[in-house]
């Protein structure tokens, strides 16, 4: 080894190199942790196996997981991979890296998750809520994991009732209370019209589900992804023309009117978040991706339309969905085939695609890494439980 990669040099009075050797060992705590928290996931778990130290400062210092934290969200996005509707992959991106499944780490029941048959329903935070089953399954049940550290809770479900017809979950989060929470839509059959009523189960402060109201129209298939400050959004299965959402940290449900003169089915239409803001996407013709932002949240006047040209997606799939999912280097947008393996990148500067090699998987979802425990979330009143001690490097 060269020994002015171990050792710091300087200089005497007469121009001789005087070597002061020093350990990474003898590095501050702080430096130490600055170091640590830039290195990607793979080799974080690789360095909690060097010794008791390293292992303690990586799984428990608040100064490492807060700097890795807050790095972790202001650099490129991580990827879940679905393969077979089920939560399995989790891809590392860096701008440079033109191979990214390299990194990859194989979220398997055995080391990671409570159950093989995992649906995600919403990650924040690097906190991610899922499902078990299927949402019409009587016995279907809801999880809060960290697949980082092998961590899960098992969220409570009240009894159901066989008057039951549909039900959908969103799992979002309060920066204004800091508390993470999971929003139940249960559509029930009465005499008369369908509603929707809402319910909402709080970690760490709920032991059932509370009722917070009803939604204006019925939701019959699932809440959007488009989790913007807190904010879960839907809209009318029926109508293209508004748009709905429910505030976490007010719990209260409001609407406001969707872009003008839309002329496709609301069920074509896909509400993302982008660059923190409000996003309605039509990803339905063979040629271009169009792309409505709400530049002020809430201003139905706000509305502006990006058309987006597939004319440099490779011919062969470019007469398929792309729905945009993430932003990350230079403003350029993340998109996944819908049903595919493929993942692109728009470059809004040049207006051109560049294929992000990510495949092997059958939906794509933004995803922040995070090194907290849920301990931090739901406290010592409530049981955390472990998939498996330790992660699986592959």
């Amino acid at each position: 080894m060269d020994p002015k990669s171990s050792k710091l040099f300087q200089g005497d009075c007469k121009g001789r190199t005087i070597c002061h050797v020093t350990m990474i060992m003898d590095l501050s705590r702080d430096i130490m942790s600055e170091i640590l928290s830039r290195l990607l996931i793979k080799s974080i778990f690789r360095c909690k196996t060097v010794c008791k130290l390293w292992y303690n400062l990586l799984t428990s210092d608040p100064l490492f997981l807060n700097m890795y934290h807050k790095r972790s969200s202001s650099k490129f996005p991580s990827l879940l991979l679905s393969i077979n509707l089920s939560v399995r992959l989790l891809v590392e991106l860096k701008a440079d890296d033109s191979h990214p499944l390299k990194r990859a780490i194989v979220l398997s029941p055995r080391f990671h998750l409570p159950s093989p048959n995992l649906r995600l329903i919403g990650s924040c935070n690097g906190f991610m809520c899922l499902l078990n089953g299927w949402r019409y399954d009587l016995d279907h049940s809801i999880y809060i994991s960290n697949p980082l550290l092998g961590e899960y809770f098992e969220v409570k479900l009240l009894e159901w009732e066989k008057r039951i017809q549909r039900v959908a979950y969103a799992f979002c989060f309060s920066e204004a209370s800091g508390q993470y929470k999971v929003l139940r839509s249960v559509v029930r059959k009465f005499d008369g019209p369908q509603v929707s009523e809402l319910n909402v189960y709080t970690l760490g402060v709920d032991e059932k589900w509370r009722y917070v109201g009803q939604a204006p129209v019925p939701l019959r298939e699932s809440f959007s992804n488009a989790n913007v400050n807190g904010v879960v959004h839907w809209m009318n299965c029926r109508k293209n023309d508004s748009i709905y959402s429910f505030n976490s940290w007010t719990e209260e449900v409001k609407s406001f009117l969707a872009p003008r003169c839309l002329e496709i089915s609301s069920h074509l239409l896909t509400l993302v978040e982008l660059r923190n803001c409000l996003c309605l996407c039509n990803s339905n013709h063979s040629e271009y991706v169009d792309i409505w932002w709400m530049k002020e949240y809430g201003i139905a006047e706000s509305w502006t339309k990006d058309r987006i040209l597939k004319d440099s997606i490779q011919p062969d799939i470019r007469c398929d969905r792309f729905i945009p999912i993430s932003t990350w280097k230079d403003g350029e947008i993340l998109m996944r085939r819908d049903k595919g393996t493929h993942v692109v990148s728009y470059n809004p500067k040049e207006n051109k695609f560049d294929k992000v090699r990510v495949y092997g998987g059958f939906s794509a979802t933004s995803y922040m890494p995070s090194f907290y425990s849920l301990k931090t979330v739901i406290g010592e009143n409530f049981q955390v439980s472990y998939a498996y001690p330790k992660i699986k490097i592959v």
